[in-house]
C-alpha cells in the first residue's frame, strides 16, 4: 500500500499521543492514540498501523488496527487486513472479506435523501476461520 501523493505521511516508527488535525489528506502507518480529526480529507491508516482514537473525517480507508470509533461524513472503506473496534456512522461502507469489525454500524442518508430515515446495521465480526461463511443459511 502506497500512500496517496500529496498525502502527509506518518511513518511506522512515529508514536503520536493526543490530538491530530488538519486540511489535508493523511497516511497513517505508526501508532496514534488520542483522536483524529480531517472534516474535508481522507484519512488512510495504513497496514503497520495502531491507532486508538475516535476519528472524525470526511472518508477513511483502514488496512491495519483501528480502536476508537469512526464518523465519517463520505465512506468508510475496510480492506482484507482491516481489524476495526468501535462503533462505525457513516454515508457509505465497504467491508472486503476478512476484514474483521466488532461494534455498531449506522449508515445516514445522503443530504439529498436526508428526509429519509438512516438505515442501521446490527453489530457483526468477520469470523476466526477466513473460510466460515459470516451468516449461516436456514435449514429447511
Amino acid at each position: 500500500m502506497k500512500p496517496a501523493e500529496g498525502s502527509t505521511v506518518i511513518g511506522k516508527s512515529v508514536v503520536i499521543q493526543g490530538e491530530l488535525s488538519g486540511n489535508e489528506d493523511l497516511y497513517i502507518d505508526g501508532d496514534i492514540e488520542g483522536t483524529i480529526t480531517l472534516k474535508d480529507n481522507l484519512l488512510t491508516i495504513g497496514p503497520n498501523a495502531r491507532v486508538r482514537a475516535d476519528i472524525n473525517v470526511r472518508d477513511v480507508v483502514i488496512f491495519g488496527h483501528l480502536t476508537g470509533n469512526v464518523q465519517a461524513a463520505g465512506r468508510v472503506d475496510l480492506r482484507q487486513s482491516a481489524s476495526v473496534s468501535g462503533d462505525i456512522l457513516a454515508g457509505r461502507l465497504c467491508i472486503e472479506e476478512s476484514a474483521v469489525l466488532k461494534g455498531r454500524v449506522e449508515l445516514k442518508a445522503a443530504p439529498e435523501t436526508a428526509s429519509k430515515s438512516s438505515a442501521a446495521v446490527p453489530t457483526t465480526s468477520a469470523p476466526a476461520e477466513a473460510n466460515a461463511p459470516l451468516f449461516s443459511q436456514p435449514q429447511a
